[in-house]
């Protein structure tokens, strides 16, 4: 029978002193590490939760290697990741994003790369089914304020208010400032990284993975009182097992819950086949 490991992590908060004073308040995400994590459990996965301090890069990498040495041909993992993201620039080479970008997650104590995340999934057995849902934001670099790409009328009737400050509060991103700051203090750090993980490059095998993000690259994701809107969407979805579908279906039924300034994306890696595109999500 198939075995099920799930990493969790939830940041309602990073560390000052790593972010040059900046603590990235949010109020909803250790929350939805828990609801997914209880999820998980439900349908016969094991389950790891990282909670804000604990979710230092160090901690998220031993727990995905943990769970990459377990698994095997067949079995299943779920990722989730809920907190603050961000980009930096993309090293120069032939294998540069298309957008010059590389998405992070804002962890604890420094920013993880989308290609540091890509890197540890390549560990995987091949034939491990990799599940991974991002609830954060990759705003682009030109963004200067939530209010230049957002509507005033529409945020008002979404969120009840179009106040610039109110609604940058609420977002899953580190402001453009912050982030050009950091990545000036850190730019030697990220270029010599870019470029080792893009030497190893994992011996080239491309993991079997499926990511449902909260958002594209260039939009924002909400946080809320008790859930983020894209796990909250998520999990008004899923209700509680009673969904029927695949995940292409259910990327797109989550879509539909929310508004075109969050539209999340289903991105796939390694040609993931029909038979685990199609199965229920989280069937392990």
């Amino acid at each position: 029978m198939p075995t099920g490991l799930s990493l969790h992590i939830g940041l309602n908060s990073v560390d000052p002193s790593k972010y040059g004073g900046w603590a990235g308040r949010l109020r909803a995400c250790e929350n939805d590490a828990r609801d997914m994590a209880d999820l998980a459990r439900g349908v016969g996965f094991g389950d790891t939760t990282l909670m804000t301090s604990e979710g230092t890069v160090k901690n998220v990498t031993a727990e995905l290697r943990k769970a990459a040495t377990r698994l095997k041909k067949g079995d299943i993992f779920l990722f989730t990741y809920s907190g603050h993201g961000g980009q930096v620039p993309d090293a120069p080479g032939p294998d540069v994003e298309e957008d010059d970008f590389d998405e992070t997650l804002v962890l604890f104590d420094r920013q993880m790369l989308d290609d540091e995340l890509y890197a540890e999934f390549q560990r995987f057995e091949e034939g491990v089914r990799i599940v991974s849902l991002l609830d954060s934001c990759h705003s682009g670099s030109g963004i200067e304020s939530v209010s230049e790409i957002l509507n005033p009328a529409a945020m008002e009737a979404q969120f009840g208010t179009s106040d610039p400050d109110q609604l940058e509060a609420g977002f899953r991103a580190m402001p453009l400032l912050r982030q050009t700051e950091i990545y000036e203090r850190d730019k030697d750090f990220f270029l010599q990284l870019q470029q080792d993980l893009k030497s190893a490059n994992g011996n080239g095998r491309k993991p079997t993975a499926l990511l449902i993000s909260g958002c594209q690259d260039n939009q924002f994701s909400m946080d809320g009182s008790q859930n983020g809107a894209f796990t909250g969407a998520l999990l008004d979805v899923w209700s509680n097992g009673s969904f029927r579908g695949g995940y292409r279906q259910f990327h797109r039924a989550i879509q539909r819950k929310l508004p075109v300034t969050q539209s999340p994306n289903l991105y796939l890696t390694g040609e993931p086949g029909a038979e685990f595109l199609d199965q229920k999500p989280f069937t392990v």
